[in-house]
């Protein structure tokens, strides 16, 4: 399907401004960036912002940082203009006006006067009798003298839509193929409502025609909407996008995806020192795949190369933060050094663990460190836990490691004589250290892991460290001594 169309490709992303860019949203986004880049097309951005109650432009901002974030950049919309704006949709009120008469004219659209609560009342009544729930038309059998007497009263209206009741009215769906509704169970929905705001249900059919858009890729959770859309192209005489409904994401339990499995909205994932290598090349996995097989992508390039609908599964797709944050050591560990350390770089100084005016060879050491650990960790964040020793003036020591390492009689004889060795070590390099270490094992009768250990609890304040000579290397002689004697002075005094 890919390689046959007989237009150019046109897409859109149209989020309500209503919260910030959470994992569903982004998926639906990505999808559709990768489909516009596979294919040469276009990428647009709508801001869909009708809901006045809801609609914040903090919101409309966290959304574009996100997307700005991993990296999906829109060919038209907010910030890059286009010959199809304005893409807020509270900009765009004369069109979905002009359509709207176009309905009223050719009898498929109509004002409905009915209060809320007469509403709810014959709704009420309906149920009670077993008649469903549906509006009961009440206001398209209005007499002419009666429209005329609720016009004269100023009583609010909004505008319904005449949908076709008999019959069915087919979706043909790219991904799950022709999905059928009948139309006896659709209900005339409202297209405008009393303050002239118009529907999403309206308001996207306006827009993606004016927009030319071509395909319309979105979340299952659309899919009840999409019968009532297409009556509306019909009615205006409109052609008919491409449908293509994304699966549901579940929880690894397999109910709706929330934030107690790990679900968060993009920039916290960022806030968490996940790579947006990272989130792109996992969401697109969120109910895609390209074979059996491969999991790890180059990003964008191979994504976008190897992208289609056809490989996009009808079937939910699940959320597991485990595989995430497997997939994030992934990308960490394949970063060249230098990248890592420019990334992780904010981190550390808001931490205050370096200057925000850094020297060279600082810098070269950071680097260093960062090379030292890389292999170990699984978010930016991580960085700086794991190189706050190398640092920090003074550390914390984890009590079960004391307790277990610390508390040992050889323990302060080992680290005396260990600070006075390495105090005259020349020079104060790893190679250097190994000859010292293996003397003063072997002098006292030590295990390789009866030494060790004590001493990197002693000078990284935990068990868990890079190789212990590079360790020491990567202090330097200063700060390695200095923590040795702290913690014999404290031994001494029983205050650790």
């Amino acid at each position: 399907m890919d390689g046959s169309y007989s237009s150019r490709v046109r897409v859109r992303f149209a989020p309500s401004p209503t919260g910030a860019l959470h994992v569903g949203s982004a998926r639906t986004a990505l999808f559709n960036w990768l489909f516009a880049r596979h294919t040469g097309g276009t990428f647009v951005l709508r801001i869909e912002d009708t809901d006045a109650t809801r609609s914040t432009e903090a919101s409309a901002e966290g959304i574009l940082q996100g997307l700005r974030w991993l990296g999906l950049d829109w060919d038209e919309g907010p910030g890059a203009g286009g010959d199809y704006g304005p893409y807020y949709q509270r900009e765009r009120l004369e069109f979905y006006r002009e359509f709207a008469r176009r309905l009223e004219e050719n009898g498929r659209a109509y004002r409905c006067y009915c209060t809320p609560e007469e509403l709810d009342a014959r709704r009420k009544q309906m149920l009670a009798e077993g008649k469903g729930s549906k509006y009961d038309r009440k206001c398209l059998h209005l007499t002419e003298a009666e429209r005329r007497r609720y016009e004269e009263e100023g009583r609010p209206y909004v505008l319904r839509f005449l949908l076709n009741d008999e019959g069915e009215t087919v979706v043909q769906d790219v991904i799950r193929g022709d999905v059928r509704f009948s139309n006896q169970v659709l209900d005339d929905f409202v297209l405008v409502r009393s303050d002239g705001m118009p529907t999403y249900n309206f308001a996207v059919v306006v827009d993606d025609h004016l927009m030319n858009i071509t395909h319309v890729i979105r979340g299952e959770d659309h899919i009840s909407n999409t019968p009532k859309q297409i009556q509306v192209y019909e009615a205006l005489g409109l052609p008919l996008p491409v449908f293509a409904h994304l699966p549901i994401i579940l929880g690894p339990d397999r109910s709706k995806l929330s934030k107690r499995h790990g679900a968060k909205f993009i920039m916290e994932f960022a806030e968490e020192g996940y790579l947006p290598e990272t989130l792109v090349n996992y969401l697109a996995l969120l109910g895609w795949a390209y074979d059996d097989s491969q999991e790890i992508f180059q990003i964008p390039d191979e994504l976008i190369e190897k992208f289609s609908i056809e490989r996009i599964s009808k079937n939910p797709a699940i959320f597991d933060t485990q595989k995430l944050e497997w997939m994030n050591g992934v990308y960490i560990r394949s970063l060249d050094p230098e990248e890592l350390a420019r990334r992780a770089l904010p981190l550390m100084q808001r931490e205050g663990l370096l200057p925000n005016e850094i020297s060279e060879a600082l810098m070269a050491r950071y680097r260093d460190v960062v090379k030292a650990v890389q292999v170990r960790i699984k978010t930016l964040n991580e960085i700086v836990d794991q190189t706050r020793y190398f640092f920090a003036d003074d550390i914390t020591w984890d009590e079960k490691a004391v307790k277990k390492f610390l508390h040992r009689e050889y323990v302060p004889p080992l680290l005396e004589r260990l600070m006075m060795e390495l105090s005259e070590l020349e020079p104060f390099s790893a190679q250097e250290m190994e000859p010292v270490f293996e003397r003063l094992r072997e002098a006292m009768g030590l295990s390789r892991g009866d030494m060790m250990q004590p001493v990197r609890v002693a000078v990284t304040g935990g068990t868990v460290s890079p190789g212990m000579y590079e360790t020491l290397e990567l202090l330097g002689r200063a700060r390695t001594c200095q923590r040795l004697r702290t913690v014999l002075e404290r031994l001494r005094r029983g205050a650790l």
